[in-house]
């Protein structure tokens, strides 16, 4: 049973992968009148969407009863303030992981961001050598030497980059490039320190995420307030927001619990591997539906 819901969290996290880059990427890009909407609030939406579909689950794991769900949420959260705060270090990391993602896809495309991105593999193999005591093998640290290298072609200047460039429609290639080595940096140190915490203690996967998704709400709110906390006083909370933002807000929540799944029945550097697999999807889409991803000898 556990093998099967291995593979198949793998699964559902390959595709939740390619459809929320590919989204977030066309919903940064696309030209409409009116306010952009805010990454900030999408952020915090994101999590208290992820709240709600905890509680829900938990709501069936304890048979729909809500007796037996005020219970658990009292037991597990409440009457254990401290195993409640270790969240809270993660919880701030991936915050600023999700506000980065979307600074990121403003000024990448969707191909050559999935394949900076994947250098998580590499600094949670590292993390995990560190905090976990595993020990990988040649052809696994093998893989990672291939990995850094196709990275490295990527950013590679070509002829064509300057084209690139002008087709962006946000920004800086290089701030979208820092922001993906600190997602990369920030995603592979809080994925090992979750996987850490999960294994070593009993409490259920989706309180865990409730865990996470409080804290995760309380500094995306910070966020919000510091960084766009002008333009929500003029323009709302919800500007800009349309029924592509509100698929891209759902697919990251849906996002934050496939990828416990994963964690809790697999690993942090298989759940990376995986998701490589969707750099094929997203090249390939990226190329043919969005437009902005032109091959070169480097990148193809």
């Amino acid at each position: 049973m556990s093998a099967n819901l291995k593979y198949l969290s793998l699964g559902i996290l390959v595709f939740q992968t390619t459809s929320l880059v590919l989204t977030m990427r066309y919903s940064r890009t696309l030209k409409e009148e009116g306010p952009r909407y805010l990454s900030s609030t999408a952020v915090v939406v994101a999590e208290i969407l992820k709240i709600m579909a905890c509680i829900l689950l938990v709501y069936k794991e304890s048979q729909c009863s809500l007796r037996a769900l005020n219970r658990i949420l009292n037991d597990e959260i409440l009457n254990k303030p401290m195993e409640t705060i270790k969240l809270a270090i993660p919880s701030g990391i991936y915050t600023l992981q999700n506000n980065l993602l979307y600074v990121a896809l403003s000024n990448l495309d969707a191909a050559t961001y999935q394949v900076t991105y994947q250098l998580k593999i590499l600094t949670t193999a590292l993390f995990s050598v560190s905090m976990l005591s595993k020990k990988l093998g040649v052809y696994q640290w093998l893989s990672l030497v291939i990995l850094m290298t196709g990275v490295a072609f990527v950013q590679w200047p070509s002829d064509s980059q300057e084209l690139d460039s002008k087709e962006l429609s946000a920004g800086s290639q290089f701030v979208g490039l820092m922001a993906v080595l600190t997602a990369c940096f920030s995603s592979g140190f809080a994925g090992v320190y979750f996987e850490k915490i999960l294994k070593e203690t009993k409490q259920s996967v989706w309180i865990r995420n409730i865990q996470l998704g409080f804290f995760g709400s309380i500094f995306g709110l910070m966020g919000v307030y510091i960084y766009d906390g002008e333009l929500v006083s003029k323009n709302g909370f919800f500007q800009g927001y349309n029924r592509l933002t509100w698929i891209v807000v759902a697919l990251q929540a849906l996002g934050g619990l496939v990828i416990a799944a994963v964690i809790k029945y697999a690993d942090n550097i298989l759940k990376g591997f995986a998701t490589s697999l969707s750099i094929i999807l997203s090249t390939l889409i990226s190329y043919f539906w969005l437009q902005d991803f032109v091959p070169t000898s480097l990148k193809e």
